[in-house]
Order: C-alpha cells, then sequence, then structure tokens
C-alpha cells in the first residue's frame, strides 16, 4: 500500500462547518502491480501497520471518505486516512456464491471502502445494475455512507446500508474478518481464505457494524445486494398545506388526488415546508421506479443549477447570514429560483441523485422520528419559528423504510421520517435547532440525530434514544475488537456522546 503523510496540518470537512489540527494526515492508496485481489490483500496488511504504529504510539486514528460529514464524527487529533483511492470494484462468480444464498450472484458487487457511490453507480450501470437506494448528496464513499445511516426517501427499500450483505473489517493489527448474518449466508466459506480473513457469521454482530459511525475497525471493503437498472420518474408539485397533506404523510395515504398516480406506492416521498409562504402549499417530491429503457431524455438542471434529486443544502448556502427582518424575503427569492416545479422527468438512480458539490457555506441537522408525528412536529417548527427564528432555511421531511441496523437513526416501524433543518451557518441557526430538540423532549415526541449531521448528543440524550441497543452495539464490538483497537478508534465525538464505553 502507498501512504502519502502530510504532517501537522489543520483539516476541515467539506462543509466547513469543522476545523481542526491533527497530528498527520495520511493519503493511502493501493499498489498499481499485481492482480486486483493481491493489491486488495496487500492494502488490508498496510492497515493492520498503521493500526499497530497507533497503538504503540497511544495515538488515534479516524477514517475519512468522502470528508461529508457536518458532525465530529470523523475528527480527531490524530491522524486521519484518507481512503479516496482505496476504490477497487469486485464482481462476483457464481462459483463463490454459498449454496445457501438464494438470490442473484450477478448483483453482487464487493466494493472497497474508498470507492464513491458515483463510482459505484458507473461501474453497476456498465452491468445492467443499479444501487437499491442512496442518499440525495453522492460526494460520500460506500464506507462513509454507511457508516453514518446516508438514506435517501426509498419508503419501501431504506437506507444505504440496507443493501450491505457482507463485510470486510480490519479489527486490529493482527486480525480481520469477513462478516456475515449466520441467517442470511452468501459466500462460501472459503471466500474469507482468499483475503486470509476469519469468517464470522452472526446476526448481531453484522447489525452493530453496519452503522458504526468509525468505531468498529477499519471498513475496507463491503459486499452490497444490486438490482437491475431502472428508471425513476419524478415530479416536483405544490400541494395544499391542509388536513390532506397531514394524512399522506402521517398515514403513508397516496391517494391524495395531487399525486401523479392514486394508486401507487411512490419509491421516493419528500415533502417540503418553506415557513414564509406556506399559503402557498407544500413543496411535494415523488419519484415511480420503472423498468430501465435507453430511450429517455436525462434529466437537467433547472436554472439556477439544481437537479431534481439534489437537497436543500444544494442550494441553502444561496441564502446569507443576515438580519432577520430580510431572510423571509430573500429565502423567498432563492426558493422560488431553486424550486422550479417538474413533471415526468426520468432518470436512473445514480442521474436523479448526482450532486457532489456544495454550494456556499451550510448548517444541516436531520433527526429520525416516527410518521405519526410529523403533523405535530411541523407545527412545533412554525410555532419556534415565531418565537426562536426566523429560521434562514427550509424544513424538509423524508420517509425512508425503517432498518435493522442496531444503531440506525431510521429505526422507527414500519418507515421513518427524517425531518431535515437545512439553514446557513450562523448562531441563530444553532439557536434554532436548540429550541426545536427542547421542545420536542418537553412534549415527548420520541427522535434520533443523524450521525452525520449536526446534533446535540449527550449519554443522556443517547440512551433515551437507543437504550437497549447501546448496550448491545457495544457487546458486539467488544466481541471483534481488543480494548486497545477500540481506543484506537475513538474520538472526542464518541466520548462525548456516551459511545466511548470499552
Amino acid at each position: 500500500m502507498k501512504i502519502l503523510k502530510h504532517g501537522p496540518l489543520t483539516w476541515s470537512n467539506q462543509h466547513l462547518n469543522i476545523t481542526q489540527p491533527v497530528a498527520d494526515y495520511y493519503d493511502l492508496a493501493n499498489e498499481t502491480v499485481g492482480s486486483p485481489l493481491q493489491i486488495y490483500n496487500d492494502t488490508t496488511k498496510g492497515i493492520q501497520q498503521i493500526i499497530k504504529d497507533a497503538i504503540a504510539k497511544n495515538t488515534t486514528l479516524r477514517v475519512l471518505g468522502g470528508n461529508w460529514s457536518l458532525s465530529p464524527i470523523a475528527a480527531t487529533k490524530g491522524i486521519l486516512l484518507n481512503t479516496k483511492l482505496l476504490n477497487i470494484r469486485f464482481t462476483i462468480t457464481a462459483a463463490s456464491a454459498s449454496p445457501a444464498y438464494k438470490g442473484d450472484p450477478r448483483k453482487l458487487c464487493l466494493a472497497q471502502c474508498g470507492t464513491g457511490i458515483w463510482e459505484l453507480n458507473d461501474f453497476l450501470h456498465q452491468r445492467g445494475l443499479s444501487l437499491s437506494a442512496c442518499g440525495a448528496s453522492n460526494g460520500q464513499t460506500i464506507a462513509g455512507a454507511i457508516a453514518t445511516g446516508t438514506h435517501g426517501a426509498a419508503i419501501g427499500f431504506g437506507a444505504t446500508q440496507d443493501a450491505v450483505v457482507g463485510l470486510h473489517i480490519i479489527t486490529g493489527p493482527d486480525k480481520h474478518i469477513w462478516l456475515e448474518r449466520a441467517s442470511y449466508p452468501v459466500l462460501i466459506d472459503s471466500f474469507a481464505d482468499k483475503l486470509g480473513a476469519t469468517l464470522v457469521r452472526d446476526d448481531e454482530v453484522f447489525y452493530a457494524a453496519l452503522v458504526s459511525f468509525g468505531s468498529f475497525g477499519f471498513v475496507h471493503g463491503v459486499l452490497l445486494e444490486t438490482e437491475d437498472d431502472y428508471l425513476l420518474e419524478a415530479y416536483l408539485r405544490r400541494v395544499p398545506y391542509d388536513a390532506s397533506w397531514t394524512q399522506m404523510v402521517t398515514a403513508l395515504d397516496f391517494k391524495n388526488p395531487k399525486l401523479p398516480y392514486t394508486t401507487e406506492k411512490p419509491f421516493h416521498f419528500q415533502t417540503m415546508l418553506n415557513p414564509y409562504d406556506l399559503d402557498k402549499g407544500a413543496y411535494l417530491t415523488t419519484m415511480y421506479k420503472r423498468p430501465y429503457r435507453s430511450d429517455y431524455t436525462p434529466p437537467k438542471p433547472n436554472g439556477a443549477g439544481i437537479g431534481p434529486g439534489d437537497d436543500a443544502p444544494a442550494f441553502i448556502g444561496k441564502i446569507s447570514d443576515m438580519l432577520p427582518g430580510a431572510i423571509p424575503i430573500v429565502a423567498n427569492k432563492v426558493l422560488a429560483l431553486s424550486l422550479t416545479l417538474y413533471e415526468k422527468q426520468f432518470g436512473r438512480l445514480g442521474e436523479i441523485f448526482n450532486n457532489t458539490t456544495i454550494w456556499g457555506k451550510v448548517s444541516s441537522a436531520a433527526i429520525g422520528l416516527p410518521v405519526q408525528q410529523v403533523q405535530t412536529v411541523a407545527t412545533v417548527l412554525i410555532d419556534i419559528n415565531k418565537t426562536a427564528g426566523p429560521f434562514a432555511g427550509l424544513f424538509a421531511f423524508r420517509f425512508v423504510k425503517s432498518s435493522k441496523a442496531t444503531m440506525a437513526f431510521t429505526h422507527f416501524d414500519p418507515v421513518s421520517c427524517v425531518l431535515e433543518l437545512d439553514g446557513v451557518q450562523s448562531q441563530a441557526t444553532q439557536q434554532f435547532y436548540t429550541a426545536v430538540w427542547n421542545r420536542l423532549e418537553q412534549l415527548n415526541i420520541p427522535f434520533t440525530f443523524h450521525w452525520g449531521k449536526m446534533n446535540e448528543l449527550n449519554p443522556v440524550r443517547m440512551n433515551r434514544m437507543y437504550g437497549n441497543n447501546l448496550t448491545r452495539f457495544l457487546a458486539a464490538r467488544a466481541k471483534i475488537m481488543d480494548p486497545a483497537t477500540i481506543k484506537v478508534f475513538s474520538n472526542d465525538a464518541m466520548k462525548q456522546w456516551g459511545i466511548d464505553t470499552i
């Protein structure tokens, strides 16, 4: 493995809301001589040596993917490992599939940790395949995306991690494992031998490792189940913000006559509220799955450069921090230009959700909550905006199938709503967030924080949000990692949040 060490420097994330000095910054890259498997295994050995050195020097490691997270989950005072050049992709042959596997081996893909979501989309499309779901912004790597529970609005499938069926995890200086579920074996037992890894089939450990925010060792490879390529038929409309909206979002009732199809469940479902023009209704994005065909016109950005799959951070940064009285006027102008309505746009998943660009400095917080609480929460937001606002942004609600991952923040059954509060970076925005979290707690509305976005987690909130799941997570980690390695993969955020227990 190739390592370029930059020495001490000041690191910032992509969104520029976190800046921190680090002891060293390593660019990691694969060697170029040998077969892909030989090169991959050589990188495993290189990473093990890095872990060994970190233990000896009593320093910490954090693994960077796309550098996309707005939370301090990737930050460290120790060594940052940039993995974006670790991007080998493998197809799986039928001979490597377990006899017990009921799926199609042709649709399995093993991606090295630094493979970008956009790279996966291209790789799969060339083979007539597609990811089953992804986030709105695809600047993430595959390992980073699952580590924080990156989601879209796939109400019938789930978040990115829910497509994972196997993990190659380097758990120490002299140990690495191939991890699957005992209840769902995918590859033959001898596949682990090809990696030099120990085979572990354990549902409890698997679900704990899926969303593990960099604390479960070095996730080197991710085995994904994909599906035949498909198109999405996308719409952005405005619908009345009234009782019919409430019925639609709290009961997932798609018989609303304002929907493009009243007898079909959308693949993708989200709604947005601009608190400064509610009289014009809510924004509603729906997308429907269609068989792939080549004779379509791919989606194009609108006049403001915003595409049909872009989320609010793609344009909220255009609203600058300003005097409170000007926020409603400017917000309405920016949103009117950015959120132009469209009908029947077609594109592959990777074409609809293809944004890897950030426009300006943004703050972004998100929480998971039960769909039954959406109207109550919307009312709370509008009320707080009058007393602790005005909020320089909008309120977005995405709906995603509940995840089985132990620490998934989208764990509310059967569908979780993800409230996204995207606004400008300012003290006023942070104060608005705090007021919202406090009010929801006062009302006993259950919610969880998105691991990769701005949050105010602490041990009390962690226990309230995850309870026994946190205990299970820590126990599962202890089964495969020793205390010295757990310490290496910790950071200040995990200590502050109460998940640093060894």
